[in-house]
Order: structure tokens, then C-alpha cells, then sequence
């Protein structure tokens, strides 16, 4: 991953003009947010001016050195206590920086979960019943974070409107499109969506009657011009807010491309997202590789990046990387003998497991076969975790301490 690691990353942006502009000859306060926000804060600390003051919100600090900057740790996936606390603080500290100063924000994935502040009367039992819900819906990145938006009192440019001086947000892209509204549920830019959005979201989903109360109420309110809307386009407190995206799927697949070819690979990396129901866009995949396959001389090497989703029917243990690769399996037994693929979240997890992802290649329909594993029963039960474990087939890396979306990799002889 190095690729897309915080360091690289900070320091390629920290080259650009226009970072300069707006940070030199005034005070400097550093907030960093999401699962890469310690070691963002920890590059900007190697690689930029020394902040006047700093709060770093994440989940986990590793091995990040902060100096004097406050650390924080936030529930992930779902929003907890902790989170709140970490909302409230951060709400504070954008408010403490005067119109002569400047607030930069270290935005990455994770930051939804991390940084949370109830909005009205909601509680934080409210939000994680909310959020657990769409998870197990099958929800998208996008259609989750136009509900969180609306439930929230620090995300859709609050946060930037709390702020006096002004706003730059450097962020780090897990979401397919790069869509600055929705990485970290953007905290400091317009929000294009509405609560009636959010409304026609949970309808689609189906969920109107599996969501809290106080949830579905707000909701219905701000629909009919009853509640706050998030900030909206043209609002003057933004006017002072700039935001850059430093680095995304792109620079990983870049990234993976050129270790393919050094290692001798004819290789491409496709720039379609690799999208959708896990399940299908697994089966799909496959086809498509021994497609592409036809089309370049051996051995070959596939990248795609993007990010899939999973609805939960079934009561197994797995993440959308694992369930990815599960269903190209039974595909894969058409492929060159030796085909190979690999699924993985590039932040080192995959769902609520110790896995990044999962790997396959033409002789896992054999192994599972000799050892009593029918991958279609494990894919009904949402069990793609116990049935690669079972294989040794389980990628684990460990927490990456960046996060740009999920990578996916197919070796054709």
C-alpha cells in the first residue's frame, strides 16, 4: 500500500501551490479524521509547518507519532459514545479558530463513524440503530451518507460553517467517484442532498418501518421544510472553505501496476468500479477477466479497484471482499488452470473480521469439495469468513493505516 500511504500522499499535496497559499504567514490548526488520521497528521507534522494546536480522530494511533497533538479514538462502523465525544470536540475546536487563521482538515474514510453529533433530539442509540440497519441492507456508501447527513450536526459542511478562518480539507478517497459530499459524509463542503433524498432513500431500501421513530420523524420533518437543512451550495460561511482530494482507488491500482510489471505481468488496470451486490459483481467478474484475457499475451494481470456492497440474509461471519471472491469461485473452475484472483480492502479489514479479503484460484472448488464445503451453501449464509478460514485462503495484513476502497487482482497464465 505504499501507493497510497498517508506519508506519500501528504507530501505529493504539500508540493502543490495553492496548499501554500492559504496555509502561509497565518496560524495553522490541524484536525485529522477517519482510519488514516494519525498517520496524516503524523506526515503533515514531518512535512508541513508545526500547527498551532491539533486534534487527531481515528481508530486506531499505531505506530503515529502526534507530538503534542490530542488524539481521539471514535467507534467504527458504527458510531458509539466515544464518537460523540469526538464530535463534540471537534465542532469545538473548528469554532475556536479565529477569521485569522486557517483550519486544516486531514479527511479520510471512517471519518462518518468517528466523528458523530447527534442532530436535535436524537440520541446516539438512534444513529447506530440507523446505520447498523442500512449496513445490513445492502446499502452504498452514497445512499448511507445522504441519510447521515441529515442526522447529523457536524456533517454536510458543518463543520466548516462552525469555522471563522478559513477551511482547506486535504482528503484521502475510499468512495467510488470521489465525490467530496460523500467521503466522510463531507463535514466541510456544500451538500447537494435534502432530507427528501434521505427520505427516498430509506424507501427504496425499504426501511421506513425498521428505523427508529425519532429517526423516520426528523427525516419526514425536514422533508416538509420542518427541520434544518445540511449546508447548501452558495452559502456564504463556505465561501472560505477550499478542498483538495490527495489520493484515491487510482493511485492503488497505479500503484499495483507497477509491481505487476516489474515482476514480468502483461498488465491493465481497468477503470470501471467494480460496484454492486457483491455476489453478482463477483460471477460478473470473473467473465469479464477471461474476457480482457483474450485481448493481451500471458501471463497477464488484471487490477480493478471500487466497492461493493452485501445484504445480509444469512446469520455467517464475512465482509463484501470475502463474499466478492466467494461467488467468482464456481466461476473461476472455467478459467486457465492456475487463474487466480484476489479481493481486499485496502485499509486491511474486511467487514466485522481480522481479514482484508480473500483469494481464489483454480483448484479451490477441489480443495473445498475434499473438505465438505459446498461454496453455495456459505454464500446463502452470508459465511464467506469460516469457509475461506477453512481453506487457508483468508488475506490478513492488518490495519494499513490508509483506506481507498477495495482492490481487486486476477493472475491469468
Amino acid at each position: 500500500m505504499g501507493a497510497v500511504s498517508p506519508d506519500r500522499l501528504i507530501n505529493r499535496a504539500l508540493d502543490a501551490s495553492a496548499v501554500h497559499r492559504l496555509i502561509a504567514d497565518r496560524p495553522v490548526h490541524l484536525l485529522a479524521v477517519g482510519k488514516a488520521a494519525a498517520p496524516m497528521a503524523g506526515a503533515w507534522l514531518q512535512h508541513a509547518p508545526v500547527p498551532h494546536r491539533g486534534l487527531v480522530i481515528g481508530t486506531r494511533r499505531g505506530a503515529a507519532q502526534l507530538g503534542s497533538l490530542v488524539w481521539l479514538e471514535g467507534g467504527h462502523p458504527i458510531p458509539d459514545e466515544r464518537s460523540v465525544a469526538a464530535g463534540r470536540e471537534a465542532i469545538a475546536f473548528a469554532q475556536s479558530v479565529t477569521a485569522t487563521e486557517c483550519l486544516v482538515v486531514l479527511l479520510s474514510g471512517g471519518a462518518s463513524a468517528v466523528m458523530a453529533m447527534p442532530l436535535g433530539e436524537l440520541t446516539i442509540a438512534d444513529k447506530q440503530s440507523a446505520v447498523s440497519v442500512m449496513l445490513k441492507a445492502g446499502a452504498d456508501i452514497t445512499a448511507l451518507n445522504t441519510v447521515r447527513k441529515h442526522l447529523s450536526a457536524i456533517k454536510g459542511g458543518r463543520l466548516a460553517a462552525a469555522c471563522q478562518g478559513a477551511t482547506m480539507t486535504l482528503a484521502i478517497s475510499d468512495v467510488v467517484g470521489d465525490d467530496s459530499g460523500v467521503i466522510g459524509s463531507g463535514p466541510t463542503v456544500p451538500d447537494i442532498t435534502t432530507y427528501a433524498d434521505a427520505r427516498r432513500v430509506i424507501e427504496e431500501l425499504g426501511l421506513t418501518g425498521r428505523l427508529p421513530v425519532p429517526v423516520v420523524s426528523l427525516i419526514e420533518a425536514g422533508a416538509h421544510g420542518k427541520a434544518e437543512e445540511s449546508i447548501k451550495p452558495g452559502d456564504r460561511r463556505l465561501a472560505r472553505s477550499e478542498w483538495w482530494m490527495i489520493g484515491g482507488r487510482r493511485d492503488a491500482m497505479l500503484g499495483a501496476k507497477e509491481a505487476a510489471d516489474a515482476l514480468g505481468y502483461h498488465t491493465v488496470a481497468v477503470e470501471e468500479p467494480i460496484v454492486g451486490e457483491a455476489r453478482v459483481a463477483g460471477s460478473r467478474y470473473v467473465r469479464d477477466v477471461r474476457s480482457l484475457r483474450k485481448r493481451l499475451p500471458g501471463p497477464a494481470c488484471i487490477i480493478s479497484s471500487g466497492e461493493t456492497t452485501v445484504t445480509v440474509a444469512g446469520d455467517g461471519v464475512g465482509g463484501r471482499n470475502q463474499e466478492f471472491v466467494l461467488a467468482a469461485t464456481v466461476a473461476l473452475a472455467d478459467c486457465p488452470k492456475g487463474s487466480t484472483i484476489a479481493s481486499v480492502g485496502t485499509d486491511g479489514i474486511d467487514g466485522p473480521t481480522d481479514a482484508a479479503g480473500a483469494i481464489a484460484d483454480t483448484s479451490t472448488m477441489s480443495r473445498a469439495a475434499d473438505a465438505g464445503l459446498d461454496p453455495a451453501e456459505y454464500l446463502t449464509r452470508n459465511d464467506s469468513y469460516r469457509f475461506f478460514a477453512s481453506l487457508d485462503d483468508l488475506i490478513v495484513t492488518g490495519p494499513t493505516d490508509t483506506n481507498v476502497g477495495d482492490v481487486q487482482i486476477a493472475l491469468i497464465p
